[in-house]
């Protein structure tokens, strides 16, 4: 195909992309809030609903890179995103069957592994069409935020009317459009610039040890992994804690509804934001605004004061997560982006949030919400350590190992 016609066709690859947001956030979206809600319901205790939240985080740290490995020397994307849908989709079929303690946990790690690492490399993807074509991530990014909010309000309504035995039917519908939005996606042919955002260039294990190598990337993943991680009490006990203060599913829902709207604004003027704060910035704002979130939060504060603080999350979650993927845009060589993005992927959201919902757990059990002071701390962490990166000059020599001129 010409390119004559390539932007008719990026605008088709944004769309296609943009579906595929929203089906992993409609999953998303009833998984955070609800999950612990339907496993509170077939009777798992506190620290076991830890443990089987946590479980697959802590698992995809090896998981998670070795498949976006594979599909980056594989060549195509859209045959891994497709295959691992259907394996994310079986898994929660499965899971609707279960009950036990074990079987639960076994269950929900296969889906959740499946389910989780396809977005790393639809992230992936999409960074492939900003770096090619110029596209608007934002943009893109905020389809998945609107079917987010969609889903966690929906939901809510649906729990609050059917019970938490429904909740994990949810979940299913949104494994559901994941795999519809999966076989949407265009195949890896064409000419010039489509062909190469979607069918990027092979991938060798030596990519993330240079990665590691760098002290700039490793103090990014310090940063980036603190203030995601912080998240842990707030993903695994916020429903539940709400509904313990005498909130009904429905106000929890539209909580969560909040956060996002505010993380959709962000994502809709990613653009204009970007051209006046850095990528690094972004995260220190996220970082310093989790440390107030977390800290009020500890204090069980009323719903006059929740709402605010709802707000608050497209800053710690929002801008922290925008700064991340644009500065893995624009300051990780080309070559080494997919590993960038695994590694990114595996550690906020396998070992910093994985291991800090292990620690959540047994703090919930005992302290209620003053667990989330400790998620206060993790967010000073992740300042300290976004403050580093600020004074490193220059920050792309300290993103690139291996470059060999490309600037910044």
């Amino acid at each position: 195909m010409s390119e004559g016609g390539a932007p008719r066709e990026w605008r088709g690859f944004a769309t296609r992309v943009s579906l595929l947001f929203a089906g992993i956030c409609v999953v998303a979206g009833t998984n955070m809030p609800y999950l612990p809600v339907w496993l509170d319901w077939v009777g798992m205790s506190a620290r076991e609903i830890a443990i089987i939240t946590a479980a697959p985080l802590v698992a995809r740290v090896i998981v998670t890179p070795a498949i976006a490995f594979a599909a980056d020397r594989f060549g195509d994307h859209r045959r891994f995103l497709i295959g691992l849908s259907w394996a994310g989709l079986a898994g929660l079929l499965v899971l609707t069957q279960c009950a036990g303690f074990w079987q639960i946990l076994v269950w929900t790690v296969l889906f959740s592994l499946a389910m989780t690492t396809i977005m790393p490399l639809t992230e992936t993807v999409a960074m492939s069409g900003v770096k090619a074509a110029g596209l608007d991530y934002g943009r893109m990014r905020l389809w998945g935020s609107l079917s987010f909010i969609a889903a966690s309000i929906g939901g809510g309504w649906v729990v609050e009317r059917l019970g938490a035995a429904s909740a994990i039917w949810l979940i299913v519908v949104g494994g559901m459009l994941t795999t519809a939005a999966a076989h949407g996606l265009a195949k890896p042919i064409g000419l010039g610039r489509l062909k190469a955002a979607t069918g990027p260039p092979r991938l060798h294990i030596a990519d993330a040890l240079g990665l590691f190598r760098s002290r700039g990337f490793i103090i990014f993943l310090l940063a980036t992994g603190a203030v995601q991680g912080a998240h842990a009490v707030f993903y695994t006990f916020g429903t539940l804690h709400w509904r313990a203060q005498g909130l009904g599913a429905e106000w929890s829902g539209a909580l969560w509804g909040v956060a996002v709207v505010c993380e959709i604004a962000l994502f809709a003027f990613s653009g204009a934001v970007l051209r006046r704060i850095g990528a690094v910035e972004l995260i220190a704002l996220g970082s310093g605004t989790a440390v107030l979130r977390w800290l009020a939060m500890g204090f069980d504060p009323p719903l006059a004061v929740l709402v605010p603080l709802q707000v608050s999350h497209s800053l710690t979650y929002g801008a922290a997560h925008l700064g991340a993927i644009h500065f893995i845009g624009r300051f990780v060589p080309e070559g080494q982006s997919g590993t960038a993005q695994a590694l990114y992927a595996a550690v906020t959201a396998g070992v910093a949030l994985g291991g800090a919902m292990l620690i959540a757990g047994p703090l919930y059990a005992d302290y209620g919400g003053r667990a989330y002071w400790a998620m206060a701390l993790m967010a000073v962490v992740a300042l300290w350590a976004s403050l580093v990166l600020m004074q490193m000059k220059p920050l792309a020599s300290a993103a690139q190992p291996q470059s060999s001129g490309s600037g910044g």
